[in-house]
């Protein structure tokens, strides 16, 4: 069927044209696209059709042209403001004033009413809030939320890059007032319902800076030699009610997110860090799973319910991991059990399919004004691994458990996880790829690629080629996403999976616990718009990467500045037809070695085939994964980009070219890094 006749069919039958909805993408033109599911084109609109629509909205627009030509309509509705909050400069005029919107980016100037500026001056750097903008109106009406310290430029850098993805930096007056009401007494008439496991040995394993404990672990050996260990979950859905404003609130941020110098929270800091956060030595409520496993880590028996419980201790992961290593301190002999249950977990499901990729994190080390002094690498050691896999443990019972419930004989619809198997048309390049390495795939099933890959994980382990297989390897995988119509983990290899873990910063946890709660309970009910609810926590989810890929390409930048002129090693980890990115060895920071800047030494073309640039004169080859010398030449902090020079062997010094010295590189760079 062709786009034509496919645009045909939308069509009403009165010949009218339908309403679509959609969400709008704002170009620095003013030209405006609506994208809308199921339609392979995005539908233009004029800047003057774009009405009081802005950038990230969720819109109705009708049809003006497109059937036979390019899509084409006007904004008719807004439906759902993408962001309602805005960072701009306060304008006063005779008592009142105008935050001055970013026109690059299409965003307006916000009227501000006397009794809404907050105290702000003329000229202050602030964040305001919208708070209506009727059709008729040619500027919204907002209030003043907070004065910015024009002096901290990081800070406001952090909160823009929050706003610019839809995260509101404070919580509703509703949302608060809703908070502020919840009783933090556990009544006997609540303790009744629940399992009480407060006798059972529980602790916590969380990273050293974490105050949200939203899941603990419990350890008891039974009669029959078992042994039962307990995944207590945090009861946020018992504190968060459908209908509340606090509960709409939390639905519209769907998650925290986590940049490099703060969280912002998807529930008030009460609830995320003392009510549903489960500390020690304090009664919490819990929605648990709780497993019976024999000596070879295998699942006997399992229970899901709502519980009470009371941590015993607190360990960060480096307690835990010491523990592990040196088998003594608290609980040492608990520990060292739990761990070898979690590494027999984890090797049954590599042994099931599951693929072991490795992924490199970066944490930032910020004095107390936030700036980067120091980067560090993110290591996964056995701790991690322990709590990483009690975790999928009960993400993977619950959604076994829900997959069997059917209503009218139709399985019943819930919030699965689910991972596709890998894109074709990337899959196929990195299998040629791989060959040249000689590594082969079988490519003949599903099941055979990953055990394809897992092979190549870990005959790769230790070789040079070992970074850039691993890397383009990562890039051939579909996004995990979620949704009600379940096909399964591929990366996991499991058939059901979901997200249970995580209550306090995800959505989706809260959608599981409430759909789960009413299973066992025998009253679960079809939920219709389950599937928009799913679309919108992996299109949240989707910006908070975003924001955090943004905020760490930001301190990236910051920290990069001070060498400027400097000379490091450096890998390749991308190339484009624009030229390659190289990733510093001693600080993990990406840059750009433009094609402009190599243009002095060859002309370069891009081959796809082989990720890689070539001379077309001398030969040189750009590789992903090869070793290079760079020279930082800028560092822009508001574009978030770093300029790198290629520094030449000195084998391959042209003759009568002279390498720039570092201090008038140092100038250069500075000037460029300005603009």
């Amino acid at each position: 069927m062709t786009k034509k006749t496919k645009k045909k069919k939308s069509r009403s039958s009165s010949g009218s044209e339908p309403l679509l909805k959609g969400v709008l993408e704002v170009t620095r033109s003013g030209r405006g696209f609506v994208i809308v599911p199921g339609l392979e084109e995005d539908i233009l609109i004029r800047p003057e059709d774009l009405k009081n629509a802005m950038d990230g909205d969720t819109v109705r627009v009708k049809l003006t042209s497109g059937y036979d030509a390019k899509l084409k309509g006007k904004i008719t509705e807004v439906v759902q403001r993408g962001r309602t909050e805005f960072i701009g400069t306060l304008q006063m005029n005779r008592g009142f004033g105008f935050v001055l919107g970013d026109k690059e980016k299409g965003l307006p100037d916000i009227y501000i009413p006397a009794e809404n500026l907050n105290n702000a001056k003329n000229g202050q750097k602030v964040v305001a809030r919208i708070l209506r903008w009727e059709k008729e109106d040619k500027r919204p009406v907002g209030a003043i939320v907070s004065v910015l310290d024009e002096e901290k430029a990081g800070d406001i850098a952090m909160k823009e890059t929050l706003l610019e993805k839809g995260f509101p930096l404070t919580f509703s007056d509703a949302a608060m007032e809703v908070a502020g009401r919840i009783s933090d007494i556990i009544t006997k008439e609540e303790l009744s319902k629940r399992k009480d496991v407060r006798g059972t040995l529980t602790f916590t394993i969380d990273p050293e800076d974490a105050k949200d404990f939203d899941d603990a672990i419990s350890f008891r050996i039974l009669k029959n030699g078992n042994y039962e260990i307990g995944v207590h979950i945090a009861d946020v859905s018992h504190y968060v009610v459908p209908g509340t404003a606090l509960d709409d609130e939390a639905y519209f941020r769907a998650t925290s997110v986590y940049l490099p110098d703060r969280v912002n929270p998807m529930l008030p800091e009460h609830i995320s860090n003392v009510l549903c956060s489960l500390r020690p030595d304090e009664d919490k409520l819990a929605f648990s799973a709780i497993f019976q496993l024999n000596e070879k880590a295998e699942v006997k028996q399992y229970w899901l319910g709502k519980t009470v419980i009371r941590s015993n201790r607190r360990y960060t992961y480096e307690d835990a991991q010491q523990i592990i290593e040196t088998g003594t301190g608290d609980n040492a002999e608990v520990l060292l059990t739990v761990h070898k249950l979690a590494q027999r977990l984890r090797q049954s499901r590599f042994d099931e399919g599951a693929i072991n990729f490795n992924s490199t994190e970066v944490r930032f080390k910020l004095d107390e004004h936030g700036a980067p002094v120091g980067i560090v690498l993110k290591v996964s050691k056995e701790a991690n691994q322990l709590i990483e896999e009690l975790m999928l443990l009960a993400n993977k019972y619950v959604a076994e458990s829900a997959s069997k419930v059917k209503i009218n004989n139709k399985t019943l619809p819930f919030p699965y996880r689910i991972h596709d198997t890998p894109d074709e048309e990337k899959l196929l390049p990195f299998i040629a790829f791989a060959n040249k390495f000689g590594y082969r795939f079988d490519s003949s099933s599903a099941e055979a690629i990953a055990a394809s890959f897992d092979k190549l994980l870990r005959d790769i382990k230790g070789r040079p080629e070992e970074a850039v297989l691993q890397q383009l390897g990562i890039r051939t995988m579909a996004k995990a996403k979620y949704t009600s119509s379940n096909i399964g983990h591929y990366g996991l290899g499991f058939e059901n999976y979901c997200h249970f873990t995580s209550p306090i910063r995800r959505y989706p946890d809260i959608m599981v616990h409430r759909i789960l709660l009413d299973i066992l309970e025998d009253r679960a009910k079809v939920d219709k718009k389950l599937e928009e609810k799913c679309k919108h926590c992996s299109d949240r989810e989707r910006a908070a990467m975003e924001a955090e890929r943004s905020a760490n390409k930001y301190k990236q930048v910051e920290y990069m500045q001070q060498f400027v002129g400097e000379e490091f090693d450096a890998i390749i980890s991308g190339v484009s037809k624009y030229g390659f990115w190289a990733e510093t060895v001693a600080h993990l920071c990406e840059g750009m070695v433009s094609m402009a800047s190599l243009s002095e030494y060859d002309t370069f073309k891009h081959s796809e085939a082989d990720y890689a640039l070539i001379g077309l004169r001398t030969g040189t080859k750009f590789t992903m994964g090869d070793k290079v010398r760079i020279q930082v030449v800028a560092a822009n902090l508001e574009k978030r980009h770093l300029d790198y020079h290629w520094v030449q062997p000195a084998s391959s010094s042209k003759p009568g070219k002279k390498r720039s010295s570092g201090k008038s590189s140092r100038q250069k760079g500075s000037r460029q890094g300005g603009k």
